[in-house]
């Protein structure tokens, strides 16, 4: 596995998938739920490991990496049904908070 690969490879590695089969990608409302579900499942971890609710013994082990690399996983499914391009829509979003956002928040003292 290799933890370097850019957006635009990892949207090619999840179409190289989908491509696979005939049924091709869920529609954008049925991957909406699917985004809301791992979601929940992301929520669950996170409240376990950091929260005050406690696995029970007789649940399986969880990983919040894991239902991270699930988010992304629908999310980007989502984004090459719709053809979009993350890496763009990334560095739109990026170009919005920094100059929207660049003198909301308290700067850490520069070294």
């Amino acid at each position: 596995m290799d933890g370097n690969k850019s957006m635009k490879e990892l949207q090619m590695d999840v179409d190289n998938y989908i491509s696979q089969f005939k049924e091709g990608y869920f529609t954008p409302l049925e991957l909406v739920a699917r985004m809301t579900e791992e979601l929940g499942e992301l929520s669950r971890e996170v409240m376990h490991e950091h929260g005050p609710k406690k696995k029970k013994a007789s649940e399986n082990a969880g990983s919040i990496a894991d239902e991270m690399g699930d988010i992304l996983f629908v999310l980007i499914c989502m984004a090459n049904s719709l053809d979009i391009d993350l890496a763009e829509a990334h560095e739109r979003v990026m170009a919005k908070f920094n100059t929207r956002d660049k003198d909301r928040w308290t700067r850490k003292d520069e070294r």
